[in-house]
């Protein structure tokens, strides 16, 4: 019976030694994982809907949505970021990342949350979700100050030249609503709005803030006014911009919703939006 006792014993002490070793290896896998994969650990709880923390990735390549400052990233994005994180009682990190990367990172798991300028558009619906839209943003069409009260109707700009970037929805729209027009395609918007600015053209369509942008820090645009905002077509323009997610992550969906329509309702995002636009968003 001893010898049995003994046995007993040393299997009841073997099996703690075990179990304190598994404990100790996973604890160690998950401070590895957690330098490559930051705050990874944390986001564990995010498969069961206990968010706690959130990682918020964004390109830092778009102002004023979002840029980098001190190699930090910062802009209308990251600010509303970090009030919709407060809203929702969670913590938020911030992960740079390029734009091709962005939807592959999200699936991956590197992050939770993207908010870098992201249209809301069929093509991405397959791949990922959107909470609804936290910007409409209209385009518009420039012209010089000379023709600031320019009729753009289709009408007004028969027989007129529109400068637009090629192969996207501008052109598109323009191509198909503006029959009586000359379009010429340009590779960059700039290169349009500097054609408007000598002459070569009477009007140039665009988003409204990359023209307003250009209109901001660039000495050739004071020749030039935003004429007026475009009709948002559904037929050619994005639902807008909204937060990607993964399509799983239902319950972030929701908190994230319902922090917007909070910050809305208070006033919050109308001031953040001021900050970095110089006319009125939804």
């Amino acid at each position: 019976m001893r010898r049995k006792e003994k046995v007993i014993v040393f299997s009841v002490h073997k099996g703690r030694v075990q179990t304190a070793w598994l404990l100790a290896l996973c604890f160690a896998a998950c401070l590895i994982v957690d330098l490559v994969w930051p705050l990874g650990c944390l986001a564990v709880n995010a498969s069961r809907g206990g968010w706690r923390t959130v990682r918020i990735a964004s390109e830092g390549a778009r102002p004023p949505y979002n840029y980098l400052e001190n190699n930090k990233l910062a802009g209308f994005e990251i600010d509303l970021a970090r009030d919709l994180c407060a809203r929702m009682k969670v913590s938020c990190g911030f992960i740079a990342q390029d734009w091709d990367g962005l939807i592959p990172g999200l699936l991956e798991h590197r992050y939770d949350a993207v908010m870098a300028a992201m249209e809301i558009t069929d093509e991405a619906r397959q791949k990922i979700a959107f909470t609804k839209p936290y910007v409409r943003m209209p385009s518009a069409l420039m012209t010089s100050k000379q023709h600031a009260i320019l009729d753009t109707s289709p009408n007004g700009l028969a027989g007129k030249t529109i400068g637009v970037e090629p192969g996207g929805t501008h052109e598109a729209y323009v191509d198909d609503v503006y029959k009586l027009s000359e379009i010429r395609p340009y590779a960059t918007l700039e290169e349009a709005i500097l054609d408007l600015a000598e002459g070569r053209l009477d009007a140039v369509i665009g988003d409204k803030d990359a023209i307003a942008e250009f209109m901001k820090t660039r000495k050739e645009a004071q020749c030039c006014v935003l004429n007026a905002d475009v009709p948002r077509d559904p037929a050619y323009f994005s639902d807008g911009i909204g937060i990607g997610l993964r399509k799983e992550d239902t319950a972030l969906k929701a908190m994230f919703e319902k922090a917007l329509d909070s910050c809305v309702a208070d006033g919050t995002f109308a001031k953040i939006t001021a900050k970095y636009f110089a006319f009125k968003i939804d």
